[in-house]
Formats: C-alpha cells, sequence, structure tokens
C-alpha cells in the first residue's frame, strides 16, 4: 500500500527538496509583501510613509534570521537587477542606480536588521520584541543617514534623513510587536481550548 506524502507527514518534512520548495516559496512571498508594503503610502505627519519598516520586521519575528536575512537578499537582488520593487521605483529609478542613491543605506540598514530582530527577538514578550525591533532600526538609521550624507549637506541629513521618520516607524514596531502578542494569544487559546 502506498502512503501518500502530505505536507505535514514525516517524510514530506524531512525531505530536503520540500523544505527547499517551501523555503523559497516563502522567501519569495516575503519579497512579495515587502515589494507591497514599499508601493503602500499612507497619509501621516510630518511625511507620507510606507509600509515597509513594519513588513520587515515582521518577516524577521515570523521566520528567524536565516529566512529574514535570505528574504531581504531576494529583495535587494531583485532591485539590483531592475525590478521596481523599491519605493519609488520604477519613477525615481531602477536597479543599481537607484540604490546607490540617497535611500540605498537604508535598504543595507534594512538587510542588517533583519538579522538583528530575527535573531534577538526570539522568545520575547510583546515589549521585548518591541525594543529589539526599536534597536533593530539603529543600523538602518545609521547606514541609511551615513548614505544619505553623500546627497544632502551634513547640518541637513538629521533633518531629512531620521526625524520626519521616527515617529512613524515607532508607531509602526508597535503595531508589530502588538500584532504578534494577539497572535500568540491566539494561538495559545486554540491550543489550550
Amino acid at each position: 500500500m502506498v502512503h501518500p506524502v502530505t505536507p505535514d507527514s514525516p517524510a514530506a518534512i524531512d525531505n530536503p527538496v520540500f523544505k527547499a520548495v517551501k523555503n523559497s516559496v516563502a522567501v519569495l512571498a516575503g519579497v512579495a509583501l515587502i515589494t507591497a508594503s514599499a508601493k503602500t503610502t499612507v497619509p501621516f505627519w510630518p511625511v507620507p510613509m510606507t509600509l515597509q519598516t513594519m513588513a520587515i520586521m515582521a518577516i524577521a519575528l515570523a521566520t528567524g534570521p536565516r529566512m529574514a536575512v535570505a528574504t531581504m537578499l531576494t529583495y535587494l537582488a531583485a532591485g539590483a537587477v531592475g525590478l521596481p520593487v523599491f519605493a519609488g521605483t520604477p519613477e525615481r529609478g531602477i536597479g543599481i542606480a537607484y540604490m546607490m542613491g540617497p535611500t540605498g543605506g537604508y535598504l543595507a540598514g534594512y538587510l542588517v536588521a533583519a538579522g538583528l530582530v530575527g535573531a534577538l527577538a526570539r522568545g520575547r514578550g510583546a515589549f521585548g520584541r518591541f525594543v529589539v525591533m526599536m534597536g533593530g532600526m539603529v543600523p538602518v538609521y545609521l547606514l541609511g543617514l551615513a548614505g544619505l550624507s553623500a546627497f544632502v549637506p551634513s547640518e541637513k541629513v538629521l533633518a531629512l534623513g531620521f526625524t520626519p521618520f521616527i515617529l512613524g516607524d515607532t508607531i509602526k514596531i508597535a503595531l508589530v510587536a502588538l500584532g504578534f502578542a494577539t497572535i500568540s494569544r491566539l494561538k495559545n487559546r486554540n491550543v489550550a481550548g
């Protein structure tokens, strides 16, 4: 008698091809989510914001450091070859030229943040995740501001690259932390009930 292989069966779980396909689909879904979030603009004060920070932090929490970094590397590779995955593309350029522009440092910072947040947020509660994600924004802003400084006078770097965005990023990170806490509570309730 032949037993079918389902995604939950031991044969599928231990199958390296199944794992590779599953991980590839997860990475591509993450890239699609980051792309959609980068293209989504929400009216906010003092400047409109995208949902990219929210998506990257959620992916890092949900998948851990290896998958989060793999997702960010794939996202950056897609943008580097000219796919319009970044905020403002293709209107403000595409490919390596866009990545070498004023926002390139922020993109590199998100790669670092994805790994840090994915590694450090494991096993923490909502407040701990919030703190880790805010800490993950340090490399985003450090690398972002360093890259931006090549395009704007140094006295304007903070005013243009940090001050308008920190409030929105803090709110988005708080929403991710609360969302994960709610999901955890619901999962625990369903397991117990």
